[in-house]
């Protein structure tokens, strides 16, 4: 049976718990282990699928279509184990389902309440689909002390009593403040987290502190005594160069051997590092640099593009160079032209990102112009892709073009999706039905024309796997009149019928794609059309 490392956190929020818990799992997987990684997030929302990216940042889809928090985003990256539905809960589902079993009458009269039934499901979730792995880490969101996540908490105590004794974990994530003025550390903040942990029944038996200045071995101790842990399971835990050094700082802190000592294994091997010391490398020693303008709607927070970030990230490292990334709102380019070129014409490449709603949406078409006018590299993804036929189909005479989503238009080059199939079936749209989950999620097959550039990008595949979360698709009627204009569909559905890709053969770099090619990247597997976007943009600084 699997062995469970449970990880929360106390003081603040932000601490890191899902880079913790990808670096921990990425460790322990360095040693020849099977992990696995789950988020328990304790919000009512069923999902964060109908969330602001300003609210929750991205939302991550997994193969099968789930709508899930961005930490299993960094789980893929840091692991390469892809994620599904069942690595992640929210209290709404929690909820929901339990709600759905009492309608039908599942609990036989009985009184439902928190406990047992909520926790119960908890539970089930936490054991359900093990495997063969060898542990699974299971993240607790939120902070010790709120009031939501007061059953998650219950549950991993119940758990920790029902398993047998060398087969769970505590992990507790913690903040120990540098008061400037007074020029020291403090502890009593981790002390107070630990003792509030305890109340609820769970001892902590590794405990990491984000510190900005270096822990020393008294306060280590200190917190070690009071928080009854050894000293050795204090890990200190400074800001690290960029997020894929962490591995490597937490194993030079002993994070992994201390998480083993705990489990009682003293034959573990040593990790294989060779991996991250080569990501590390190619990101602190670049040959070279690239400036990338990416021109969206929700610039104002990192963290909505979290995994586009990041992809490009990887696509620098694949081509050895330090990757600048310019987040512009599109909103801008809907003033002048001076301001569009202005903003523009220093980047190597341009990329449009994926959204919803009309904001910012003709600034994001006039983009697009400027780097089919300008040859400049141009990436498109979902949104992009659609703004990019969009700006095709007016360069080619349908002044009108537009999209559905921004309102009635009788050239809709872009339309709604009425209906798509899921496990349960043919679905179909209803005016003023749910927006939650009512979308093409997940991955779904594309195939490739051959002799195509994007053929080409992914080494002369004719078939491939993506990712995708939207609701609207590129209208095939306008196909004659883009491709008449120069963009070619290079990639379709299996049936030919919904546009996957398009790319522009005398444009030096000019490729639109329906999916999200960013939730597949990793640093030691940079997605091809990141490495092939960054390579085009490496080629066009050398020509500026």
């Amino acid at each position: 049976m699997a062995r469970y490392i449970f990880i929360t956190g106390g003081v603040v929020s932000s601490l890191g718990k899902g880079l913790m818990a990808a670096s921990l799992g990425a460790l322990l997987q360095a040693r020849g282990y099977k992990v696995r990684i789950r988020k328990f997030d304790p919000y009512l929302n069923v999902d964060p699928g109908t969330m602001s990216p300003y609210q929750h940042g991205e939302v991550y889809v997994t193969d099968d279509g789930a709508e899930t928090d961005l930490d299993l985003g960094h789980y893929e990256r840091f692991t390469g184990v892809s994620a599904h539905q069942g690595d992640n809960i929210t209290s709404g589902r929690v909820y929901q389902q339990i709600i759905a079993k009492e309608r039908r009458g599942d609990y036989l009269g009985a009184t439902v309440q928190v406990i047992p039934h909520v926790t119960d499901a908890i539970k089930e979730f936490a054991l359900a689909d093990q495997g063969d792995h060898d542990f699974i880490l299971c993240e607790i969101g939120g902070t010790v002390g709120d009031i939501e996540s007061l059953p998650f908490m219950e549950a991993i105590r119940q758990l920790r009593n029902e398993l047998e004794p060398d087969q769970t974990l505590s992990v507790h994530v913690t903040l120990v403040p540098y008061i400037s003025a007074a020029g020291e550390l403090k502890t009593k903040p981790t002390q107070h987290s630990v003792r509030e942990l305890a109340s609820l029944g769970i001892k902590p038996d590794v405990l990491l502190c984000r510190c900005e200045h270096p822990l020393p071995d008294g306060e280590r101790r200190k917190i070690a005594q009071f928080c009854n842990v050894r000293t050795e399971a204090v890990i200190p835990a400074l800001d690290a160069s960029s997020i894929y050094a962490v591995p490597l700082q937490y194993h030079g802190e002993g994070l992994d051997g201390e998480v083993l000592r705990g489990f009682g294994i003293a034959d573990a091997p040593e990790p294989d590092l060779s991996r991250w010391y080569d990501i590390v490398d190619r990101y602190e020693n670049p040959e070279g640099e690239v400036t990338i303008g990416v021109v969206g709607k929700y610039v104002g927070l990192p963290d909505a593009y979290k995994s586009l970030n990041e992809a490009l990230v990887h696509g620098g490292m694949a081509n050895k160079v330090k990757v600048n990334i310019k987040w512009i709102d599109a909103e801008i380019f809907e003033q002048e032209d001076e301001e569009i070129a202005a903003r523009l014409e220093p980047m190597h490449a341009i990329l449009v990102p994926g959204g919803f709603g009309e904001r910012g949406s003709e600034g994001k078409i006039s983009s697009v112009r400027f780097a089919r006018e300008r040859k400049v590299p141009f990436l498109g993804i979902c949104l992009g892709m659609q703004m990019a036929c969009i700006e095709g189909a007016r360069s080619s005479g349908h002044a009108g073009a537009s999209s559905t989503e921004f309102g009635a238009t009788d050239e809709p080059v872009v339309g709604i999706i009425e209906e798509w199939m899921s496990e349960e079936g043919l679905q179909k749209r209803e005016e003023g039905g749910d927006l939650g989950g009512t979308m093409r999620l997940g991955a779904y097959d594309a195939k490739l024309a051959g002799n195509s550039h994007v053929s080409a990008i992914y080494d002369g595949a004719t078939s491939i796997s993506e990712r995708h979360r939207h609701r609207y698709e590129v209208n095939s009627a306008y196909r004659e009149a883009l491709e008449g204009d120069g963009l070619v569909f290079s990639g379709m559905s299996p049936d030919g019928l919904l546009p996957e890709i398009v790319e522009r053969p005398g444009h030096p770099w000019f490729v639109g794609v329906q999916f999200h090619p960013e939730l597949k990247s990793k640093p030691f597997d940079p997605h091809p059309l990141f490495a092939g976007f960054v390579a085009a943009a490496l080629r066009q600084s050398r020509l500026v």
